[in-house]
């Protein structure tokens, strides 16, 4: 059994490259199905965010499985022309990545909050589309309880550790504070809500697009305002501040519209979204200035976070011990449980002879010969396990080895 990944992010590669691998739910479910179709393909997990998109394969057998060309397949696109932005992981390394993402240690914004939830989320999608294998239940589950502890147990937070947050100190260290500005937020998903408290925060005047659906009202965060979707238009030449935080496939805000607008101000545009909810061109209109994910950076150098960057990695090695541990103990599984049956045989050899001098029916002495033989697998599971917890997995190993010449002699 193998485990690999390949994956695209912000370090290798802009918005709109990443935006073509985007995932929306949909596309999970349609790329799940296609995948549990693959016989060289245990398991797969897809994580997909803002700022990077994984693949994450459990293979029995590696076979010349080329998974890029697999998921450019899936979505029509030539993989020769976006190799180059592509990483490979296996093994070894693909953990030390998992894990290390799921910490925040690999965002744009060191520790920041959401990539743990995104993590879960991910694993959860594949458990529902019954894509999840057992090697990648486990791994991505303890990936998610060393990030719980990483995030519990250590201090990497930069003051606020979002997207939003970033652009706002951005904005701020260029002389735009939007206390007391009105703001229009397109969205109200994760990304959506959470850039709306931040503003709500920050004293702003904040109005929030809900789309109308048949099942009832929508929540929006506490102290915004609403407005229909389809009315933002009309709305945004009043405001100060836009930011889109969709997953949309498609455009929020196009070119022709807004170059119809007549703006009672300068307006900032934040887009937040991959693929891209605003037009790229729309930055070069007069009275628009336009902001993508990738303008927003972060200051990693203080020596409080680079201190708790290694307070957090140890953290990491001490967890990622735990999955090797069950991890490599798997081939262990069968070994184990044909030395339970091979004691139970055993033992059932030996009482034999017992069993014909009790006067019992043959429905008592099958009753008997079973619980005779669970006692003995029972004993024999209690040893094995009570060994493998206490002694290395090389010295482990070789007890399991002698155990088994022990029974092939007597035999």
């Amino acid at each position: 059994m193998s485990v690999m990944m390949i994956g695209v992010d912000h370090n290798r590669a802009n918005l709109d490259v990443r935006g073509v691998f985007s995932f929306t739910k949909k596309m999970m479910e349609e790329a799940y199905a296609r995948a549990r179709e693959l016989s060289a393909v245990s398991g797969s997990v897809i994580l997909s965010t803002c700022n990077r998109m994984e693949w994450w394969l459990s293979v029995p057998h590696e076979r010349g499985l080329k998974p890029l060309e697999l998921l450019c397949g899936f979505l029509g696109v030539d993989a020769d022309s976006y190799r180059p932005f592509f990483v490979e992981r296996r093994d070894d390394e693909a953990v030390e990545h998992l894990f290390r993402l799921t910490a925040g240690l690999e965002s744009r914004i060191v520790g920041e909050d959401q990539i743990l939830t995104q993590v879960g989320d991910a694993l959860k999608t594949a458990r529902v589309c019954c894509a999840a294998d057992h090697v990648l239940e486990v791994l991505f589950r303890l990936a998610v309880t060393a990030g719980k502890r990483v995030r519990t147990e250590t201090d990497l937070s930069t003051a606020d550790s979002s997207v939003i947050h970033a652009a706002l100190r951005a904005l701020e260290a260029q002389g735009f504070d939007v206390k007391g500005r009105k703001c229009l937020v397109i969205g109200n998903g994760m990304m959506g809500r959470l850039s709306a408290n931040a503003l709500i925060q920050k004293g702003a005047d904040v109005t929030v697009t809900v789309r109308q659906y048949h099942s009832g009202i929508v929540d929006i965060p506490f102290g915004c305002k609403r407005i229909n979707y389809t009315d933002r238009y009309g709305f945004i030449p009043s405001c100060d501040l836009v930011v889109s935080a969709t997953s949309s496939p498609n455009y929020t805000l196009t070119v022709p519209e807004l170059t119809a607008m007549a703006p009672h101000g300068p307006i900032c545009l934040v887009d937040l979204a991959v693929p891209r909810d605003i037009e790229v061109e729309a930055g070069a209109l007069p009275g628009f200035t336009l902001y993508d994910i990738d303008a927003f950076h972060i200051d990693v150098s203080s020596d409080r976070l680079r201190r708790n960057i290694a307070l957090a990695e140890s953290i990491l090695e001490e967890e990622k011990r735990e999955f090797y541990s069950w991890y490599n103990g798997q081939d262990m599984i069968p070994r184990i449980q044909s030395l339970k049956e091979t004691a139970a045989k055993d033992v059932d050899a030996r009482l034999t002879p017992v069993y014909r001098g009790i006067p019992l029916t043959g429905d008592q002495k099958e009753n008997l010969v079973k619980e005779v033989d669970g006692a003995a697998q029972r004993m024999m599971n209690r040893l094995l396990f009570g060994l493998r917890a206490r002694l290395p997995d090389s010295v482990f190993s070789e007890c399991v080895q002698a155990m088994e010449h022990v029974f092939r002699d007597q035999a």
